[in-house]
């Protein structure tokens, strides 16, 4: 890929018509994997509703996926990239830059020469979705030295770890609450500045780093940290279908798409793309959304009701509610969109009480109901 117009011109002199072709057909080929279509999961509302939401609106703060084995976790999030809108980079760029964004970091950096903007080449692509591996170091997710670089031509170059590729893009995280405790702590500083900083070797670097966090695992393996746990901001919870029909949906469509993965992927093709048009359709929504005062009473209301520790608790409910309204196609966020997604932004951040007999989500519905005036409160 090229980013400056001489570059470009020499390149085109040799092959622009094939080499146009190649990147198309790259781009294609990236958006149309083997993931099983998003539209095709039976069941899991909450699950994929959580995942939406967070595309309409990345500052929710991500999804923690928690549920038994077996029940589609990973399948629903690695289908994800199929409705992702595209996004628009420098071309080439390792960390998924806008053009204003390349600029601010690149122009006259160590002394050098102005950039051009009209230089610089733009392309599309699919919004990233990372997988990071549980048995990943430090070095593979912050990024280091290039050794091979270094010991060719003897100089000190940084080569991009994970983090760089999941800028402006999702993080994923399988088996999240078996992750190691030191690389728990380097992704809460990196989610909460939206910057990594590399310091190896004599080489320094800081490089932007925002991305969305989604998390699955079973809480049977082992619980998750209070300080990670409260980063994301939906709590996804799945359990094992239980209705018959769904059931044997479920086999038989996971056998048609073992069988036949781009005759499955192209039946699902309207449905897919109608789904993205919506995606797209809410983002572009989104800041017309406005919420009254007494919406947000009544959250705040809810939240110290509930004894939610902090104030990331009505942040969440209150972009979460905006990401729902536009997603339902509405400009004003009423009582109803709260008491839908209200479950997914605070049953992970309820203090734990061994004595509490109550289900997380029948205590945040039952103290709803009290800030609605639906019962009375005792």
């Amino acid at each position: 890929m090229t980013q400056t117009e001489p570059v470009a011109k020499k390149t085109a002199a040799k092959k622009p018509v094939a080499a146009k072709a190649k990147a198309e057909s790259a781009v294609k080929k990236k958006k149309s994997g083997l993931a099983f279509p998003f539209t095709a999961i039976v069941g899991q509302e909450e699950m994929k509703l959580s995942l939406i939401l967070n595309i309409i609106d990345p500052r929710i703060g991500g999804v923690l996926v928690m549920g038994h084995r077996g029940t589609g976790k990973s399948t629903t999030v690695r289908a994800l990239a199929e409705v992702l809108p595209f996004i628009e980079r420098v071309a080439g760029d390792t960390y998924n830059r806008t053009v204003e964004q390349y600029l601010e970091a690149e122009d006259g950096k160590k002394g050098g020469k102005a950039i051009d903007p009209a230089t610089l080449k733009v392309e599309q692509i699919p919004v990233p979705v990372v997988d990071l591996p549980l048995g990943a170091t430090e070095d593979r997710v912050c990024g280091t030295i290039d050794i091979e670089q270094a010991l060719t031509s003897g100089v000190k170059a940084f080569e991009p770890g994970l983090l760089a590729q999941a800028n402006r893009g999702f993080l994923y995280i399988d088996e999240v609450n078996l992750l190691d405790d030191h690389l728990v702590d380097v992704l809460l500083d990196v989610a909460a500045s939206g910057k990594n900083v590399v310091e190896r070797e004599g080489i320094s670097i800081r490089h932007p780093a925002r991305f969305v966090l989604v998390g699955s695992g079973n809480p049977e393996e082992g619980e998750l940290r209070p300080q990670l746990l409260d980063r994301f901001g939906l709590h996804a919870r799945i359990i094992t279908i239980l209705d018959i029909q769904k059931r044997v949906a479920i086999v038989k469509l996971r056998r048609e798409f073992d069988e036949n993965p781009d005759a499955f992927m192209e039946k699902y093709n309207a449905e897919q793309q109608a789904l993205q048009q919506k995606i797209q359709t809410a983002k572009d929504l989104l800041p017309q959304v406005t919420m009254t005062d007494e919406v947000l009473t009544d959250i705040a209301k809810l939240c110290m009701n509930l004894g939610i520790d902090g104030h990331r608790g009505e942040l969440t409910i209150t972009r979460t509610a905006h990401a729902h309204a536009a997603y339902k196609g509405e400009t004003v966020v009423t009582m109803q969109h709260v008491k839908e997604i209200a479950g997914l932004c605070l049953r992970h951040r309820l203090r734990k009480d061994p004595l509490e007999t109550l289900d997380a989500g029948e205590k945040i519905d039952r103290e709803l109901a009290k800030v609605l005036g639906e019962v009375e409160a005792v």
